[in-house]
């Protein structure tokens, strides 16, 4: 079977990575790759967003599967030009993707299907969204409606600053959504999903904060792991039965099953687990502590996925424990320097049970340096989460980079 990857960072490294172990995968093309999907994938010069070129490409290299990475072309409807041609794609119509490219349309999903979540409201008109603030009296989230780069949700100190808000995430979408704010310890639970059946991974739980002690500002996450020790069995079934899998039904019943990662950002309550948001794609640097987890033959499970046959398969889980530890440029996740050269990746790669994805890495003069705000992901596996960490920070340790950064209580 022949592979499109779309997508260049740490991400899409773990899903490249999944798909060589797979025994039904003879060759994985893979979109501008970064310095550490290069060398074992095609390259193909086309942007992640360029829906019109990777249609073209998917045709004239005979693929038989196309994984999508980010969630930028789904939302401008890769995938259903993809199945118009008959080319079987992991992940969602755009029509099924608005569950991330517009909050209003996933809280008001939600309700529909029952979905414990904050209460909302939706708003077009600042003087409105100003008065409801005003009105409203408790701690809120104001969130730009569409996709926003990671700067679309203020969590506001003040009355004052929610209001001042407002102005500015009303222009990036037109529409803002303002919820109740929630309390409780997050968690990531993400699932597999052919349209009807539901397959709900292990959870994981991301460090968002960019420095230790959960201090600092928000980032696109600075390292995961999984298991989750506060979410048992019982519990997952019961984010399983009443959130991840009504809203793939909302979905069904709304003429968008959804095919793909369904992500779903929990909040545990104490009123028991209320979603977030939902994600049209596997988190990052969630999917680097359960990707590897993953047994069995990967690009077959993707394939069953993406043709609606996943009810024949058995997803098989690795019970170790993951630790997943993002290197960041200095600045990060203000501006960053970049061209820094990596030193150390051989010694840390050599180790037992460690995986280092790549993430803003690229090639110059033959030196794999620095080219974004994250780095590298250093995931190890380990019997323990503890056994994990002391692994994946043994691997760290290893690493030569410039003014680079890390969190060092991944997973404490």
């Amino acid at each position: 079977m022949r592979v499109l990857l779309v997508g260049n960072g740490g991400r899409e490294h773990a899903l490249l990575a999944a798909l060589r172990r797979s025994p039904s995968v003879s060759e994985i093309l893979a979109t501008r790759p970064n310095a550490g999907m290069a060398p074992h994938c095609t390259a193909v010069d086309v942007g992640a967003a360029d829906v019109g070129g990777l249609v073209a490409t998917a045709i004239a290299r005979g693929v038989d599967l196309v994984v999508v990475g980010p969630e930028v072309p789904l939302v401008l409807g890769l995938a259903d030009v993809l199945k118009d041609r008959g080319i079987p794609v992991l992940g969602p119509t755009a029509a099924a993707a608005r569950i991330e490219g517009s909050k209003a349309f996933s809280k008001q999903l939600m309700q529909e299907a029952g979905v414990p979540t904050a209460a909302f409201a939706t708003f077009t008109r600042a003087h409105e969204a100003e008065a409801y603030l005003r009105q409203t009296g408790r701690p809120l989230v104001v969130k730009a409606d569409g996709l926003a780069a990671g700067k679309g949700v203020v969590v506001p100190g003040s009355l004052a600053e929610a209001i001042d808000a407002v102005p500015g995430l009303l222009a990036l979408g037109g529409t803002i959504v303002v919820e109740e704010r929630l309390t409780g310890p997050e968690v990531s639970v993400i699932a597999l999903v052919d349209g009807l059946t539901v397959r709900t991974l292990p959870p994981a739980r991301d460090h968002k904060r960019a420095f230790d002690g959960d201090r600092g500002p928000n980032t696109g996450g600075m390292g995961a792991y999984s298991p989750v020790a506060d979410v048992d069995a019982a519990l997952l079934e019961a984010i399983h039965t009443t959130i991840v899998e009504p809203a793939a039904r909302a979905l069904v019943a709304r003429g968008a099953p959804f095919q793909g990662f369904l992500y779903a950002g929990v909040m545990l309550t104490p009123d028991g687990p209320k979603a977030l948001e939902f994600n049209a794609r596997m988190g990052d640097p969630e999917c680097q502590v359960l990707l590897p987890r993953l047994l069995g033959d990967v690009g077959e499970t993707f394939y069953a996925a993406a043709t609606g046959a996943l009810s024949g398969v058995d997803v098989r889980v690795d019970p170790r424990a993951a630790v997943c530890v993002v290197v960041a440029s200095a600045g990060y996740p203000g501006t960053v320097t970049t061209g820094d050269p990596i030193g150390g990746l051989e010694q840390a790669e050599d180790l037992p049970d460690v995986h280092v994805f790549h993430a803003g890495t690229a090639v110059r003069d033959g030196q794999i340096v620095t080219a974004g705000g994250r780095i590298l992901g250093v995931m190890a596996l380990g019997e323990s989460r503890d056994a994990a960490r002391d692994k994946a920070y043994t691997a760290v340790g290893s690493l030569r980079i410039a003014g680079a950064h890390y969190r060092r209580d991944i997973g404490r």
